[in-house]
């Protein structure tokens, strides 16, 4: 199963160029099926840009989540404290498989009344319309 995740564009093109090997959440999903992140980048770029297989969820405090995804966060440490500030847990997705779509999708033609998530969003029956729309490129 598939979760979209907002992501700002600054770490999205980070995810892209393989420098962000790690995808940090306050929250993670209560299904455990999901293997998939699709990945929406926020505004300005407001469009749906790829998605990613995830390689394994990392959860742990926030310091010892640092510790062990330090090398491939692409943040720096004072962003990941302060978005970690005041959780007792934490957790990081490390990224697997990524696929770039050539062209992005604009999420409402494939999303009946979509708004970006504020954390995830389960997204099922879509994946077929995806790749019915795109081709996309293996990183």
């Amino acid at each position: 199963m598939r979760v979209l995740l907002s992501i700002n564009p600054v770490h999205v093109k980070n995810i892209m160029k393989g420098i962000k090997k790690f995808e940090f959440r306050r929250k993670i999903f209560a299904r455990k099926n999901i293997t998939t992140v699709v990945i929406y980048s926020t505004m300005p770029v407001g469009k749906i840009v790829g998605e990613f297989d995830i390689e394994e969820i990392f959860e742990d405090e926030p310091e010892r989540l640092w510790e062990s995804t330090a090398q491939g966060s692409g943040i720096s440490k004072d962003f990941f404290d302060a978005y970690f500030d005041g959780r007792e847990k934490g957790y990081a997705l490390k990224i697997g498989e990524l696929r770039i779509f050539d062209e992005p999708i604009v999420p409402s033609d494939i999303i009946e009344d979509f708004t970006p998530p504020q954390s995830y969003m389960y997204i099922t029956g879509y994946g077929k319309e995806i790749r019915r729309q795109q081709q996309w490129n293996l990183i």
